[in-house]
């Protein structure tokens, strides 16, 4: 014991016994204090969709409504090229939860439990976690199947938690009556639908909205980082009908028909030309996705207006983020998988304290794995080292602040022991793409001039300068 403890209290028994219950006393109330005071920091809420590409209002498209996430645009900085690390849930959300590129993480695929490879690596909601935040869950942040394991906890990680909630909403007992234009396929990889008669809190994403409000409600004194899961526009297209009714059939336009279709490995191995669904049927499947798109976008507003309720929206820090971009239709392509930009393009959006260009949009290249950094950062908080993103900061306040950071995104072919992996590095102005360190192919594209990536220009001489520098930059990213 301490030598002025002792000179206070004395030698006796009976004193040394109260001073180690008063030191106990004194732990347990000292300590909740301390993590209180170093989590005076700004709330943190992340909202993720799955499967959402960037058919939204804010982000120029004519058809599709999202008033509630134009509403956030106009508070957020706006990214409106921002890139994922892997265009397939698993493999995306770990590399952005851990701030870690996939090849670091060995998540390539959908299965793998990321602590089975990396048993002590530091969350994004870990590290508030250890600096006194409320950490909580609600639905999809890490990968679970969508539907399949709707209602459990899949591939959740409990270190990064205080609390978690897994909805499980009426859209799951409506798998049995949907439609599915391509009946070989399981739900979460079909073109299926289903208009429901079920009002929007009965739905799962309707679950997710109602327990993540419950959650800011309950902790609204206390600093928070609360992720909010959504599982919308992800297949089965179920939404209520009245989201359907939005899209009249007749004004939802098809996929362009471009002559010659994609070969593997730049087309997913796993899926020929529309998947030989005709014209109306991907016209179906469109209006579906679209009225997904409205039904995510309605429970998103339903959460943003409880944080204006509660008075937590100028002090809470709101990140939006899809897993990853996803194609319909495009040159026969459907779902995501692919190293083009609307397979590899998400939306994002930064929202809160810190946040000075309020209602502005940068067209700078950013990273998925900037979203770590970047919250640390705004909180006041130490990231753990060796994080391979960096803080956007500079863009929060100025948008058009100098940036020269590229984008690199992979993907995997093959299936078994016979795998290889594409990569794909974004500029500003080019795209360039290699297939099993370019043995089986090489691909570049002036997304300045050719944005829908019809012509590959790797093979022209006269870029041959282009290719060489764009394959110095694929080096140097993926050795980092």
């Amino acid at each position: 014991m301490d030598s002025a403890w002792s000179a206070t209290l004395g030698t006796s028994p009976v004193a040394r016994r109260f001073a180690i219950v008063l030191l106990a006393v004194l732990t347990v109330t000292v300590q909740p204090a301390l993590a209180q005071e170093r989590a005076r920091g700004p709330n943190v809420l992340v909202i993720m969709a799955d499967d959402l590409n960037n058919d939204m209002g804010t982000f120029g498209h004519p058809i599709v409504k999202t008033p509630n996430l134009d509403r956030l645009a106009k508070r957020a900085v706006r990214f409106d090229r921002a890139y994922t690390q892997f265009p397939l849930c698993s493999p995306s959300r770990v590399s952005l939860l851990t701030g870690l590129r996939p090849d670091t993480t060995k998540i390539h695929e959908l299965q793998t439990d990321f602590r089975t490879i990396l048993p002590d690596v530091q969350t994004l909601p870990q590290m508030f976690r250890r600096n006194g935040y409320l950490t909580a869950r609600v639905g999809k942040i890490y990968h679970y199947g969508n539907p399949g394991q709707i209602g459990t906890s899949g591939l959740d990680d409990p270190a990064s938690w205080d609390v978690f909630v897994n909805p499980r909403g009426v859209d799951k007992d409506e798998e049995s009556v949907l439609t599915n234009l391509t009946p070989a396929r399981q739900l979460g990889s079909a073109l299926a639908y289903y208009a429901s008669p079920a009002p929007d809190g009965e739905h799962t994403d309707g679950k997710v909205a109602a327990e993540t409000i419950a959650l800011l409600e309950k902790n609204k004194d206390r600093p928070f980082f609360i992720g909010a899961g959504f599982y919308r526009p992800h297949c089965p297209f179920i939404a209520p009908r009245k989201y359907f009714d939005l899209y009249p059939l007749d004004r939802i336009p098809a996929p362009s028909a471009v002559a010659g279709s994609l070969q593997p490995p730049a087309a997913w191995f796993t899926n020929p030309p529309n998947w030989d669904v005709g014209e109306q049927g991907q016209r179906e499947a469109i209006r579906a996705y679209y009225a997904s798109i409205t039904f995510l976008d309605a429970n998103v507003g339903r959460v943003l207006d409880a944080l204006d309720r509660l008075k937590l929206s100028d002090n809470t820090i709101v990140v939006f983020i899809s897993d990853h971009g996803y194609h319909l239709g495009e040159r026969g392509q459907w779902m995501k998988q692919s190293l083009f930009e609307r397979s590899a393009r998400a939306p994002m959006m930064i929202a809160g304290p810190g946040v000075s260009a309020r209602g502005r949009a940068t067209t700078r290249i950013v990273e998925f794995l900037d979203i770590y950094p970047t919250l640390a950062d705004l909180a006041g908080l130490s990231a753990p080292p060796g994080l391979h993103g960096r803080s956007l900061k500079p863009l929060l306040v100025n948008p058009q602040a100098a940036w020269n950071h590229p984008a690199l995104t992979q993907v995997r072919r093959g299936a078994g022991t016979a795998t290889f992996m594409g990569y794909s590095v974004r500029t500003e102005k080019w795209r360039y793409t290699e297939w099993d360190s370019g043995a089986r192919g090489v691909e570049l594209y002036d997304e300045v001039n050719d944005p829908d990536e019809l012509r590959n220009l790797a093979t022209d001489s006269r870029h041959r300068p282009i290719v060489d520098e764009m394959q110095r930059v694929l080096r140097r990213m993926r050795g980092n």
